[in-house]
């Protein structure tokens, strides 16, 4: 409004000529020639280190994958070919089942992106969204700090000490709470999405693995199993932290 107490025309025209020039400038983004996410995508949004970040494809037909991750024949060991599963009741996701994670559970809460990689790898680039734990903290005993640390940022919480009739129940399987171990509570945990440098990386596997083996629910856990290899084979958008 201006001095006067009425509306500013000015300011609204203009208003509205930013809303039309953002509206233009949309479909000229999301055009006939845009290459998109997947048919019902074209980006999403997620929040990486408080910023929100924008991961779409690269929009040049004629990348192509190069460096490191467009080799294709390495040692092996390490670098084997992973199995589809890397363990019994895990779920072995693809980019577009990921994408559907980062825009509800990953955005609502409930569910963590975890890039099981080392430090000095994450730190050349990860997925947007994702927290680096190394698979290293996540294969210790579920009494290593390291250990610790993660279960509680994953939500689980440490059980008092059972009684005696509790502790039968568990021994029998007979328990009301399927995600309750002798020691831990997982009924309150996230859902993990875990990944390393892809099909041939060994490390958010034994990760996945270290994690049933404290108790952690299989239905729980996802494996996205292209990781960054795949990832950025389709040219989608990386983060390099605190850049």
């Amino acid at each position: 409004m201006n001095r006067s107490g009425r509306p500013n025309l000015w300011g609204l025209l203009l208003a509205a000529m930013l809303l039309a020039c953002g509206a233009w400038a949309d479909q000229l983004t999301v055009g006939k020639d845009f290459i998109p996410l997947s048919k019902d995508k074209p980006y999403i949004y997620v929040i990486h280190d408080g910023r929100s970040i924008r991961v779409q494809r690269v929009q040049d037909p004629d990348y192509q994958l190069k460096g490191y991750f467009a080799r294709t024949a390495r040692k092996c060991p390490p670098f084997c070919l992973q199995p589809v599963s890397p363990a019994p009741g895990v779920q072995t996701i693809g980019e577009v089942e990921l994408f559907d994670f980062m825009e509800t559970e990953l955005r609502d809460g409930t569910g963590l992106l975890v890039d099981a990689r080392t430090p000095a790898w994450h730190k050349r680039g990860t997925i947007p969204g994702s927290i680096n734990i190394a698979f290293t903290h996540l294969t210790k005993t579920d009494d290593a700090p390291e250990m610790l640390e993660a279960l509680e940022l994953f939500g689980a919480k440490e059980r008092e000490e059972p009684g005696l009739v509790d502790r039968w129940m568990d021994r029998l399987g007979l328990s009301e709470a399927p995600d309750v171990t002798g020691k831990w509570d997982f009924s309150q945990a996230k859902n993990l999405v875990l990944w390393c440098n892809g099909p041939e990386c060994g490390q958010s596997p034994r990760a996945i693995r270290g994690l049933l083996k404290v108790g952690y629910p299989a239905d729980k856990i996802r494996y996205y199993r292209g990781g960054m290899q795949i990832w950025q084979l389709w040219g989608l958008t990386t983060v390099v932290p605190n850049d």
